[in-house]
C-alpha cells in the first residue's frame, strides 16, 4: 500500500466526508479508494457503458467503404 500526503480543496474535502458517511468508512483514504473506483468505471472504461455499446451497434450496421488497393486508397484520401 502506498501512503501519500494529499492537499484537497474544501469542496473535495466535503465530498470525501459525504462518501465516507454514505458507505460507513473509517477514514478518508477509504473514501478516496471508493471515488477512484467509481472514476475508473465511469470514465476510464467507456466501452462498458450502454451508450457506447449502442454506438457500436449503429456503426456495425453501416455499409463499409470499399477501398481496394493502396493506389485506390491514395487516389481517394490523399490529395
Amino acid at each position: 500500500m502506498v501512503q501519500a500526503i494529499v492537499n484537497v480543496s474544501d469542496h473535495a474535502n466535503r465530498i470525501l466526508n459525504i462518501v465516507k458517511a454514505k458507505y460507513g468508512l473509517r477514514d478518508k483514504s477509504e473514501a478516496i479508494e471508493i471515488v477512484t473506483q467509481e472514476y475508473e468505471e465511469e470514465i476510464l472504461e467507456p466501452e462498458l457503458r450502454p451508450e457506447y455499446i449502442e454506438k457500436l451497434k449503429k456503426l456495425e450496421k453501416q455499409k463499409p467503404i470499399k477501398v481496394g488497393t493502396f493506389a485506390d486508397f491514395k487516389k481517394r484520401y490523399v490529395a
